[in-house]
C-alpha cells in the first residue's frame, strides 16, 4: 500500500469512494446550486399560480375589474 493512502485512509471506507463523494458533493459551484434553486422556486411559483387562478376565477380583481373601471370612467362624463 502506498504511504499516502495509509495516512488518508478514511474509517469505513477507500479514499476512491472519499475522492469521488467530495468530487460530487462538494465540487458544484454555489452559483449552480443557487440556479437550480431558483428554477424550480420559479418553477413552483408559476405551478401554484396557475392552480390558484383556477381555483379563484371570477372572484380575484384581474377578472372583475373591467365591471368597475368602466362604471368610473361612465360616472365621471
Amino acid at each position: 500500500m502506498h504511504p499516502l493512502q495509509e495516512e488518508l485512509r478514511l474509517p469505513g471506507g477507500s479514499l476512491r469512494r472519499w475522492l469521488r463523494l467530495r468530487i460530487v458533493c462538494e465540487g458544484t459551484p454555489n452559483w449552480a446550486n443557487d440556479g437550480y434553486a431558483n428554477a424550480v422556486h420559479r418553477g413552483f411559483n408559476g405551478i401554484m399560480n396557475k392552480v390558484w387562478d383556477a381555483n379563484n376565477r371570477g372572484r380575484q380583481w384581474k377578472d372583475i375589474r373591467h365591471k368597475y373601471v368602466a362604471d368610473a370612467e361612465e360616472d365621471e362624463e
